[in-house]
């Protein structure tokens, strides 16, 4: 895998992804202010009289649109400012326990490992001990409130270098930023859907504000689709550059790719109509677009709309060809010492350690 030219291109692609998610927002507020002028416009035809324009309508059609807008996103991205910790706690998850369980003991040391060799400061790292399905995930605002949360699934089936492969793909996301940016989408997309929930309001009030809610409602929702569409777009973008960070880090493509493919061989094997995420946090609105795989049967959306690529194209990314699934077994993690600095001996990560350091000035 070319993990320079796949971090390049995304990166490439997100700027101009991003740049077209301000262009929407403004085509928006023209779409609202030309959709009330043809609104105005028609009922002026249907009566008697000539109605001009009232003073100010340009300046209160843009002023309100971007008011809907702007404050939308910001009150959904207070409301998002809860930390990562917090939210991994709502969702179900709970701290790591290394002294209980040989797993457990495993990720921290995983993620004491490549936290030094990327050079970034240590997560808050937790479990979701009643999810099955292999999966994770990464939150937070800052380095304060950090966290990279893990399915059992991941602990009982994932062998060390993929576990490694999941764990680098997860503080990709923290080290790129990747989680605040979602997070302001997040809250970009909701002011969008304001606009068009106004225009439902005022559309209920009958008669002539029939009209104007009307044409509020359909600049709204071509407004709210776009900036959807954008934003899964985005996403899709930085979870290609993750993969491409996560090889880079472990030097190892297959890592990740064997995660991935056990994924699909999860799926592949689990009797239909049976969901692995159905009683646990990952349904979550709040979590559904920071995981590391998307939670199939819940919430789908059409795949314009999905925040994943298809785990076939990533895996095809990967290995360059399109590779088979993973049947999932238990595996038995074996006994690790509890992770010590460089300086009191030979630490149980000095092989990755070793092997990402000399790309960290990339970094």
């Amino acid at each position: 895998m070319k993990f320079w030219d796949h971090q390049a291109d995304a990166r490439s692609e997100t700027r101009r992804l991003l740049l077209g998610f301000a262009i929407s927002v403004v085509v928006l507020v023209a779409a609202v202010h030309l959709a009330l002028v043809v609104a105005w416009w028609l009922m002026a035809v249907l009566l008697p009289v000539r109605l001009p324009f009232p003073a100010g309508f340009l300046a209160a059609n843009v002023g309100v649109s971007l008011l809907l807008v702007l404050g939308g996103w910001w009150v959904e991205t207070s409301n998002l400012r809860a930390g990562g910790v917090k939210l991994a706690k709502r969702v179900g998850a709970r701290e790591l326990r290394p002294s209980l369980s040989h797993a457990e003991q495993r990720l921290s040391n995983i993620v004491d490992e490549l936290c030094i060799a990327a050079h970034m400061p240590r997560p808050q790292v937790m479990v979701l001990p009643r999810t099955d399905a292999i999966n994770a995930f990464a939150a937070g605002w800052d380095e304060s409130d950090a966290v990279v949360a893990v399915t059992q699934g991941a602990l009982d089936y994932l062998n060390r270098d993929e576990m490694q492969g999941l764990v680098a793909h997860e503080l990709s996301h923290l080290h790129e930023g990747d989680t605040r940016l979602k997070m302001r989408l997040a809250g970009m997309v909701f002011g969008l859907e304001l606009v068009y929930n106004f225009g439902d309001t005022v559309r209920e009030r009958r008669g002539l504000a029939w009209w104007f809610g009307s044409a509020i409602m359909v600049a709204g929702f071509a407004g709210w689709l776009t900036g959807r569409l954008l934003k899964a777009a985005v996403s899709r973008q930085r979870e290609h550059l993750a993969d491409a960070r996560a090889v880079q880090w472990t030097r190892s493509r297959d890592g990740l790719g064997g995660v991935l493919r056990k994924v699909m061989g999860q799926r592949r094997s689990t009797p239909p109509g049976y969901e692995q995420h159905s009683h646990t946090g990952l349904n979550h609105p709040s979590v559904q677009h920071m995981l590391l795989v998307d939670v199939e049967g819940v919430g789908r959306l059409e795949r314009r709309l999905d925040a994943h690529p298809p785990l076939e194209e990533r895996v095809r990314r990967l290995y360059g060809r399109i590779m088979q699934p993973i049947p999932v077994e238990r595996v038995t993690a074996t006994p690790e010492p509890a992770w010590r600095p460089a300086g009191a001996g030979q630490p149980a990560g000095a092989t990755i350690a070793s092997l990402v350091d000399p790309f960290a000035r990339h970094l």
